[in-house]
């Protein structure tokens, strides 16, 4: 079994689109939406969810008004001003350090765990899809990334799955770093931009920690050719391999708003050749040892 995680250093790179390219090419395989914070390839599947999971993480108080004694103690002690005048407490404020609920002289707070948000196992026409939803102002999304993750593994070694492709979460930070354990690959997405290179070399840092992998792929290139070879020019230097060069089109967009991937809504043979051969050499790449 073979994960590939699909990142990128910001939002907007298409990295969503070459996912679902990717997922029309690759046959066996599970896919994953790692992007918990904003998940949209399930606007490309049009997943058919079989299940869905409550997710929990992390503590929020609630004060019992029937044992309150409005002492004001846990106004003073709270360091986030999550308790008001008349003693309720504000979950968007609160960070559930604890302090109101261990204090507390009359015990009238509770720490109950939090609901961050749902997770789902759903049917796409490519396969299952282990995806999420985190909550409004939720945190832990990293925490959520791994579960969805550990869900996709499970799900793929029970169904004999080849391969998992995983959507990423853009940047990295947490969610991303979370992405990466265990992954057999990375394929880094970026644009031919200063800041696209930027963005590279500090995702690239991040994957080199883990000793992963590391893919590159220069999508629309063609708006900036010198700085597209530039950033090849960086991939051979430092040693990431390069997987090529994806023009800009505005079929991937018109795509989008149709919920299909580029492969069942353009008919443009270039694309697709581009396509099929990244997905061919990405193949290839990833199922030699790696000594990491």
């Amino acid at each position: 079994m073979h994960e590939l995680v699909v990142l990128s250093g910001k939002g907007g790179t298409g990295k969503t689109s070459l996912v679902g390219a990717l997922a029309a090419l690759a046959g066996r395989q599970v896919l994953c939406d790692a992007d918990v914070d904003a998940a949209d390839l399930h606007l490309l599947l049009q997943p058919k969810i079989l299940a869905r999971h409550d997710f929990y993480a992390g503590h929020r108080a609630v004060i019992r008004e029937d044992k309150c004694l409005k002492c004001g103690d846990c106004l003073n002690w709270c360091r986030f001003q999550a308790i008001s005048a008349d003693f309720r407490v504000n979950p968007l404020l609160c960070e559930g350090c604890g302090v109101c609920w261990t204090l507390c002289p009359a015990g009238a707070v509770d720490s109950p765990e939090n609901l961050c948000g749902q997770w789902f196992l759903s049917e796409t026409r490519f396969g299952p899809l282990v995806h999420a939803r985190l909550g409004i102002a939720a945190e832990n999304s990293g925490k959520l990334v791994a579960l969805i993750r550990q869900e996709a593994r499970r799900l793929a070694a029970a169904r004999g799955a080849e391969w998992i492709i995983t959507d990423g979460p853009p940047g990295i930070g947490c969610p991303v770093i979370a992405s990466l354990g265990e992954a057999s690959g990375v394929l880094m997405v970026t644009e031919p931009s200063v800041s696209g290179q930027h963005d590279l070399e500090r995702l690239a840092a991040l994957a080199d920690h883990f000793r992963l992998p590391s893919f590159v792929l220069v999508n629309k290139a063609d708006l900036h050719w010198p700085m597209a070879r530039a950033i090849r020019k960086f991939c051979d230097v430092k040693g990431y391999r390069f997987m090529g060069y994806l023009p800009f089109t505005p079929a991937f967009t018109r795509a989008q708003v149709e919920g299909k991937t580029i492969l069942e809504y353009d008919n443009n043979d270039q694309i697709k050749q581009v396509l099929a051969g990244l997905w061919e050499r990405l193949r290839q790449e990833m199922q030699k040892p790696h000594p990491g």
